[in-house]
């Protein structure tokens, strides 16, 4: 198979599609994507308050919404959400939860990068584990930019899987020698098998965050692409630890010590 670092930014797109659309099937499955916990839950809305405050019936647009589960935090505290994703599969599974949930969230199949939502239009974004598929996040910035409305809001949520700390290392290393040993079974969290793992490897050294997405360069594009009041917040200490107890104690632990993050910032 051709390297995606010699491929055209179209194939490489067309690749993280089929990317997150495998995964789809087994995405609510797996702790740190879906929400197991109302303990977790409310960890959630509170990091959502802090940043976004209630919603009030504001418009939400959920960027890469996957199965919804950031649409139905939103949706939690009262704005009015549009969730929009790329991948009919997580699509489908966003709609059929809702429908089970009897909740008014409105679905739309579309790219991140080029929403063709009209302008000023939302009072806020959100997103999650979105930005470090980017394939030009400068352009896709001024994007939401563009579909905000003044003083509306993005919230990032998001980390730096690559740059990772000696202990994180040494973390990962132990809970994969305990998946060996039958020990862990979620060493692996993320990369449900041999050929997911080689593509998400692939894809990850082909787009712009290949070097991980630092927080401050992530805030530093968001500056450049017109918003203001940029904050990072790299506290989630509280989600980690409702999560916690969904994952083996490495697993938990490793987490912990990786570089997450949100980032909030204003037009």
């Amino acid at each position: 198979m051709q390297g995606l670092s010699s491929v055209s930014n179209h194939d490489l797109r067309d690749e993280i599609k089929a990317y997150w659309s495998a995964r789809a099937e087994t995405f609510d499955t797996q702790p740190g994507h879906e929400i197991f916990s109302e303990e977790e839950r409310a960890a959630w809305h509170t990091l959502f308050r802090k940043h976004l405050g209630d919603g009030q019936g504001k418009a939400a647009l959920d960027l890469a919404c996957g199965t919804a589960v950031v649409s139905h935090l939103l949706d939690d505290l009262g704005f009015l959400v549009t969730g929009l994703d790329w991948s009919e599969p997580m699509l489908e599974r966003a709609r059929a939860k809702a429908a089970k949930r009897g909740r008014k969230i409105r679905f739309l199949m579309g790219d991140a990068e080029r929403t063709m939502e009209p302008d000023a239009s939302y009072d806020v974004i959100t997103n999650r584990h979105l930005v470090w598929t980017l394939v030009d996040p400068l352009a896709c910035f001024r994007e939401w930019h563009r579909v905000l409305k003044p003083g509306g809001k993005v919230l990032i949520v998001d980390g730096d899987f690559v740059n990772t700390s000696l202990v994180t290392q040494l973390l990962k290393r132990l809970t994969r020698l305990a998946a060996k040993l039958g020990l862990a079974k979620d060493a692996l969290h993320g990369a449900p098998n041999a050929d997911m793992a080689e593509t998400h490897n692939r894809i990850l050294q082909a787009v712009y965050f290949s070097k991980g997405a630092r927080a401050d360069v992530v805030a530093s594009l968001l500056r450049e692409a017109g918003f203001t009041k940029v904050t990072i917040d790299a506290n989630m200490s509280a989600i980690h630890r409702t999560q916690r107890k969904n994952f083996s104690l490495l697993k938990g632990l490793e987490r912990a010590t990786q570089h997450r993050y949100a980032i909030c910032a204003e037009k």
